[in-house]
């Protein structure tokens, strides 16, 4: 990397957990139809406003990887996986009902939004995920060379993270973004570990039938 490079993260699509209001974590429940349309719409808004991409990296989780896909078709590059695009590792809580949740450990949501940094379901904290997933950027981007553009299809703990990150707020600084909506768009200007990164965009939807997960 020499250069300034555009990091353009996309959020999956819809997944039919997100429709059933249900912690997905690094679980995975697939996309809905709709999500597989909005796949098409977040491929349509790349391939408009930023052209063809230096490097395409992905998530893992088939949500991302399938989003990844329809953007793919119309591409001559390869995609790299990249597990620390992953969502958070919410351990036991994965594929459990959001209110199911909220009945059998009241005080640890409302610990999380104070701001305390909880394991929640004994999997990781926010902090873990916010160096892993920040790491995979900064070695994303050092993959290129000169003003670059890299697309990252990930999940929306993820964005919201690496938002935070890139204006060097403390944890859990990522609260204060809304939650991202299924196949939106976010724009982060990397210039480098000890220069002034910016968040150029976040949350710009693609499609109109987007809608954003209760939680991460």
């Amino acid at each position: 990397m020499s250069g300034r490079v555009r990091l353009v993260l996309v959020r999956h699509g819809e997944s039919v957990w997100n429709v059933e209001e249900r912690y997905q974590g690094q679980a995975d429940s697939g996309l809905t139809a709709a999500g597989r349309e909005q796949a098409e719409a977040a491929a349509a808004a790349l391939l408009d406003r930023f052209g063809r991409p230096d490097l395409v990296v992905s998530s893992d989780l088939p949500r991302a990887w399938d989003t990844a896909t329809a953007y793919l078709r119309h591409l001559d590059v390869e995609a790299k996986q990249d597990a620390r695009l992953r969502e958070a590792d919410i351990g036991t809580w994965a594929g459990r009902p959001f209110t199911e949740i909220a009945e059998e450990h009241p005080d640890d949501l409302a610990a999380i939004v104070r701001g305390e940094d909880l394991r929640r379901g004994g999997g990781e904290t926010f902090a873990d995920m916010r160096r892993r997933v920040w790491q995979a950027l900064v070695d994303a981007a050092a993959m290129t060379t000169g003003d670059a553009t890299v697309v990252l299809f990930t999940h929306g703990g993820p964005i919201r993270v690496a938002a935070a990150a890139a204006l060097r707020l403390p944890v859990p600084g990522h609260l204060g973004f809304a939650p991202p909506v299924n196949a939106s768009l976010t724009v982060i200007g990397y210039a480098g570990e000890l220069k002034n990164n910016a968040v150029v965009e976040y949350n710009a939807p693609t499609t109109w039938a987007a809608r954003a997960a209760r939680a991460d």
